[in-house]
């Protein structure tokens, strides 16, 4: 699974930033999770479109990163 959503679909949804992120704006994204899919956005464009991929595929990404 990997879709783009609008960010209207993802609204009711807790995002996370990364810990990493600092407060000077630099290149962060956000995400949420629920039971099928984890959502990712740019976290300076909240309001923007919206990536969903499979669990499987996200913790794929985070073993390869």
């Amino acid at each position: 699974m990997n879709n783009a959503e609008s960010s209207s679909a993802a609204s009711g949804l807790a995002w996370f930033k990364s810990s990493y992120s600092g407060t000077e704006g630099g290149q962060c994204v956000e995400i949420a999770a629920d039971a099928g899919a984890v959502h990712i956005r740019d976290s300076k464009a909240v309001t923007g479109p919206v990536i969903r991929v499979s669990p499987t595929a996200w913790a794929r990404f985070l073993a390869d990163a």
